[in-house]
């Protein structure tokens, strides 16, 4: 740049040894100059009034360089920037970081072409590593998460969801041979319910738009047309999305991950432990389905598929099976949504039947929790319990000087004992705004299909911290009338495993009325809960059809065809907290309450031995060396570990909050008596409580002459597991009805194993058969 213009034009030296040339305005540098720092760095381009603003260029010794905007002195707008490794950015900045749309090549020559969040990847963005490797999708905080494609050098290509760089949620993999395979991940693993298409399988139809519709974890719908061809570009398939996130630039996608993904020459039912096989052609009710006929293109009127079921990447169940559509009326094959069963936590969004009851409910909660949240935190008195310790409001459509205007009908909305919900909430160190942002927050909430005969509806927020649950007139009175106990006993048991209250509310709109109460959510755990159980100790009435049976099914007590080992001190701290919340439930004159039991099948590495043993143990049946074929049965009854406990520490501790811990954390003693975590490969740590992040053995052994043996995973002599449980549904008291359904149902069957039994009674079997559970 030349400088020989104007007066104003000069070179100035200053005291710290830097030195300028260039334009001034007055005593300011103003206009065109050159600064050089006295450690090598040089600025040259344009000044304001003292401040590096405007274009220029930017020299670091270190061999770096920038051209580009500037403002303050930051790099902020558009410009490029040469690393000194080799790497270079063209793109946005904002305040010294990349913001905004760029480019950026990697000194190993990785490209990426996408939205960029302060210095790290969010937004749509396409990821093209040196090797071939290829992902076009959405990206958070620099690692890949939500919708996206990745398509590997060796022809491999995942479409689906993501999280944290990693393969999880619903999605389709398609392998350079052609086979296909729809299902579930987590964490990068296989995990769950999928269908599988082998090489070679024709396909019913063709659709032109990308989409896998999965309820319960099982495969409806599969797409796009790109499946069944080996065309198609990823560019093609991403033109049709929406929205998207970011990406990992460690490497996390050095290798495939990809698991074996050949089918089993066996014809039929293929279990890790069960030689027998059985053909299956039945119909399904899995419907392959376009939403344009005229996409229809059937090219054979049968198609070999094979139904697998995944537990943490390795293969429990597959079922081989052929989907007819030679039938008279091919060109009318849908998506009959109506059919299928309603996917688990359903969004209520804009014109949902649920919308505007989930809106007033929100409504309130927002109004009760500002209104309480500012009064100083004191202790409950008597009074709090009282018929006068209620809120009530009016919320007209139009607003009023209290409350807001909004789109629905005007209310009427009641909170009860607002003093004491908001005390318990304290009690378990739930802040206000966090709970008002996750019951109340803009994403809205999920509606969930009732597990049991009441009817009741939840609804669980976003974060799945809360489940709201509908309750009848009677239910309410029975909280209300128990509520200054259970406050008492919860405050005085902090491992206390009965259902934890947050709120208690009704809404009456147009003179019907709706009561709700807010509770925490016990699976709201970073990992997958495979299998839950609701365990009584009854057994007439309580088993599930086998048919359609998910990890989203709620199994009950003659499903449970496992026992767990639970360190010794931990299982006698479990009845301990049993027992005293029985003789509580039992003072309340409450029945028919239950143990929510949740379990986590963790990572079984022996189950592949186990299945590769299978055809060995079979070979050695007939043969002569008895002793290769004991030492064998031995190796396979006694996998290795796969749960790691070690010292607690908190700040190591990667377990999500949830609104139902409260209590310690366990003590064991393989950690010399000390608190422990459970160390998990891959996830993280988590904290060990009762009944939260509790590892323990699953041993195969039916608790009664039935069960669920085809639907249940089939026996390995040990599971490891991580348990989730407590005790729910503490609303119904033995009143003169319950009386009446006990003396009918004894005339029929053995009155000990029915439900509706005296509270004494029901708190004992109860516990009974908890213990038979819990072995000694």
């Amino acid at each position: 740049m030349s400088y020989e213009h104007g007066e104003s034009h000069a070179e100035k030296v200053l005291s710290n040894g830097d030195v300028y040339v260039g334009d001034f305005n007055g005593l300011l540098p103003h206009g065109m100059g050159r600064y050089t720092w006295l450690n090598g760095t040089i600025y040259d381009g344009q000044w304001e009034k003292n401040k590096i603003t405007g274009r220029g260029k930017i020299l670091w010794p270190s061999g770096a360089a920038y051209e580009g905007e500037i403002s303050g002195g930051f790099l902020h707008g558009s410009g490029s920037l040469f690393g000194f490794d080799g790497s270079v950015y063209k793109g946005s900045w904002m305040m010294n970081r990349q913001h905004g749309k760029g480019i950026k090549t990697y000194s190993n020559l990785d490209e990426y072409d996408g939205f960029w969040r302060e210095g790290l990847q969010e937004g749509f963005g396409t990821h093209k590593w040196s090797n071939g490797n290829t992902y076009s999708g959405n990206w958070k905080s620099g690692k890949m998460s939500g919708k996206g494609v990745m398509k590997w050098s060796n022809g491999d290509l995942f479409d689906g969801d993501w999280l944290d760089g990693l393969e999880n949620g619903s999605g389709y993999y398609k392998y350079a041979d052609g086979s296909l395979y729809v299902g579930i991940w987590s964490r990068g693993l296989k995990d769950g319910h999928g269908t599988f298409f082998p090489t070679g399988s024709r396909t019913p139809c063709q659709l032109t738009y990308s989409k896998s519709i999965v309820c319960g974890n099982k495969v409806q719908s599969l797409g796009p047309a790109s499946f069944f061809s080996n065309e198609g570009p990823v560019s093609k398939m991403l033109s049709k999305r929406s929205t998207v996130n970011r990406w990992s630039m460690n490497g996390c996608l050095r290798s495939t991950k990809r698991i074996s993904h050949r089918p089993s020459s066996l014809d039929g039912i293929w279990n890790v432990n069960d030689a027998c096989v059985s053909s299956s052609s039945e119909n399904t009710s899995r419907t392959l389905c376009s939403t344009d006929e005229s996409q229809l293109e059937l090219l054979d009127d049968r198609i070999l598929v094979y139904d697998r079921e995944y537990m943490q990447g390795v293969l429990i169940t597959e079922r081989m099976r052929y989907c007819d559509f030679g039938r008279p009326q091919r060109a009318k094959w849908h998506c009959k949504m109506s059919k299928q069963p309603k996917r688990p936590g359903e969004t209520i969004y804009g014109g949902h039947r649920s919308y505007y009851l989930m809106l007033n409910l929100q409504l309130g909660i927002r109004y009760t929790v500002g209104k309480i949240t500012p009064v100083p935190m004191r202790e409950v008195r008597s009074s709090d319990f009282g018929r006068r310790a209620r809120i009530q409001m009016y919320f007209p459509s139009r607003g009023s000087q209290f409350t807001p205007p909004h789109n629905s009908v005007g209310f009427f909305w009641k909170d009860y004992c607002p003093m004491v919900f908001r005390n318990l909430r304290e009690m378990f160190k739930i802040d206000a705004a966090d709970y008002m942002m996750s019951v109340c927050g803009g994403d809205g909430l999920k509606e969930l299909s009732s597990p049991g005969k009441s009817g009741s509806i939840f609804y669980l927020s976003q974060d799945e911290r809360f489940l709201i649950k509908t309750l009848r007139k009677y239910e309410l009175k029975i909280l209300l009338k128990m509520l200054p106990n259970y406050y008492g006993h919860v405050g005085a048991y902090e491992n206390t495993l009965i259902t934890k209250f947050f709120g208690l509310h009704r809404l009456t709109i147009k003179r019907r009325k709706v009561r709700f109460v807010v509770m925490g959510n016990m699976f709201r755990t970073e990992l997958r809960i495979h299998r839950r159980y609701d365990l009584k100790g009854s057994s007439h009435g309580r088993s599930t059809s086998k048919h359609n049976i998910n990890e989203n099914t709620t199994l009950k007590d003659l499903d449970l065809s496992y026992v767990f080992n639970l360190e010794k001190s931990w299982r006698e701290s479990l009845f301990r907290q049993i027992s005293l919340d029985c003789k509580f439930l039992e003072s309340q004159s409450i029945i028919d309450y239950s143990m929510l039991l949740g379990l986590h099948f963790r990572a079984p590495e022996h189950l592949k031995a186990y299945s590769k043993s299978q055809n060995l143990l079979k070979h050695s049946a007939n043969s002569a060396d008895d002793n290769a074929d004991i030492q064998l049965r031995d190796e396979v009854k006694t996998p290795p570990k796969g749960l790691r406990l070690v010292a607690h520490e908190p700040s190591s501790v990667s377990s999500l909050p949830g609104s139902h811990i409260r209590g310690s954390t366990l003590r064991a003693s393989a950690a010399d008596n000390k608190e422990v975590d459970l160390l998990l490969p891959g996830t993280g740590r988590l904290r060990v409580q009762l009944g939260v992040n509790m590892p323990a053995e699953a041993n195969w052994k039916p608790l009664h002459n039935k069960g669920l043996h085809s639907a249940e995973f089939n026996p390995v002599e040990v599971y490891d597991v991580v348990l989730y449980f407590g005790i729910i549904d503490i609303l119904q008291e033995y009143n003169m009805t319950k009386k009446f359904e006990h003396c009918c149902k004894s005339l029929k069957c053995d009155p000990l194993s029915i439900s509706a039994v005296a509270p004494k009674m029901y708190s004992k079997r109860f516990v009974e058969f908890l213990e038979k559970v819990f072995p000694d």
